[in-house]
């Protein structure tokens, strides 16, 4: 079987769906793989690597369609894209399920088989598969990067001739995969870190990385569904939340907020009264900005100042490191594929969990996606629980 990898088109993505070594990983197990030229160009990545380990090279997007039995992409494709798909062939890709109905109804007419990576479950035996963490903790890095490179003043203490420089305070909201790793990287770079998430089980986790762990008290709802993402809590929840986390908020000089709810707009955890009492110059870094935002005022893929408090809507962080996230989404994407390899052969078994929970459509059929899909008796592991807040 021929196995398709294409240029992303959505502007601004950089990545690729499998470096040239995945290729040699994919023939080995008995595929082809044609690319498209200049798939791996914004990632680093030439036509020549491609073609050395084995793959054809497509002229365009076209060609590429037109042979291939497998696609492997990063982002869903638009629906021009789309169309190029042969009949009952095969989508494997981030498919945002929730919010493209439009996609998958298109994806079923034309008779094509989907699977979203989004709904990997989180089990033992999918953590090698799961797109979500492995981007989720380049996401709590580069926050943090972009964060210090907003902040008007040093991250570490520093003691010299001209005086003392207070180390920089940094709360963090949410201390799942993308959280903790931007506690880690707030860390190293010498902030004073506070983080809080409405999972109490987490406190040790935020303290071995040397961050103080806030607790208030809100009443203490389910924290996590039984699919191991963060569930939406209702309003005065929320409005809870936002009044005691203020003083918290008002004291840091970068706040990163991390909290986003699969299948679900992004709740509001920082309204434009707490920013108000921010110092002038001091920034957060909203990691929820292509959901809504977990903060008034968030323009997506923007940078905008309210009233001396600048506000980070950057989207896709993965991106601004292509080279080490298309290397760790090869991993992800051919570990899911070969799950379902027999023999050389794709051969998806419908009693798989993996398989089951990530069809989106077959035969053409939706099976689902349009609500947050349910897992039972997860295996808990250090990526469960994505960003919640």
């Amino acid at each position: 079987m021929m196995i398709g990898i294409p240029r992303e088109k959505l502007a601004g993505e950089n990545r690729v769906a499998i470096i040239p070594p995945g290729v040699t990983q994919l023939m080995e197990s008995g595929y082809e793989v044609v690319v498209e030229s200049g798939a791996g160009l914004a990632a680093h990545f030439t036509d020549e690597e491609y073609r050395h380990c084995g793959a054809i090279i497509a002229d365009d997007a076209e060609a590429l369609y037109r042979q291939s039995d497998i696609i492997l992409k990063v982002r869903a494709p638009e629906p021009d894209e789309a169309a190029l798909i042969r009949s009952e062939s095969t989508l494997i890709c981030l498919l945002d399920p929730w919010f493209n109905r439009p996609l998958l109804q298109q994806l079923a007419d034309q008779s094509v088989q989907a699977f979203a990576l989004d709904l990997v479950p989180r089990t033992t035996r999918a953590q090698s598969m799961d797109v979500l963490s492995a981007m989720a903790g380049i996401t709590g890095y580069r926050a943090v990067l972009s964060g210090a490179m907003a902040l008007p003043r040093y991250f570490p203490m520093l003691m010299t001739a001209a005086g003392t420089i207070h180390p920089a305070r940094v709360l963090v909201i949410g201390a799942g995969v993308a959280g903790l790793m931007a506690i880690a990287t707030a860390r190293r770079l010498g902030a004073v870190v506070e983080a809080y998430d409405l999972r109490p089980e987490v406190k040790e986790q935020v303290n071995s990385l040397g961050a103080d762990f806030i607790e208030i008290e809100v009443p203490q709802p389910a924290a996590s569904g039984n699919d191991g993402y963060a569930k939406a809590q209702n309003a005065e929840f929320y409005a809870a939340q936002r009044q005691q986390l203020a003083d918290c908020v008002a004291r840091a000089d970068l706040v990163i907020t991390t909290a986003s709810i699969p299948g679900k707009p992004a709740p509001k955890l920082i309204d434009r009264d707490m920013i108000h009492r921010m110092k002038s110059g001091s920034v957060i870094v909203d990691l929820a900005a292509d959901k809504g935002g977990n903060v008034e005022g968030t323009v997506l893929n923007k940078k905008t100042d309210l009233d001396g408090v600048t506000l980070v809507g950057h989207a896709n962080h993965p991106s601004r490191v292509p080279v080490h996230a298309s290397q760790l989404l090869t991993r992800n994407i051919t570990g899911f594929l070969l799950n379902m390899t027999s023999e050389g052969r794709f051969e998806p078994d419908p009693e798989d969990d993996i398989v089951a929970a990530t069809r989106v459509v077959h035969q053409g059929q939706i099976l689902h996606g349009q609500e947050p899909r349910k897992t039972t008796a997860p295996e808990t592991t250090e990526s469960d629980a994505e960003e919640t807040a």
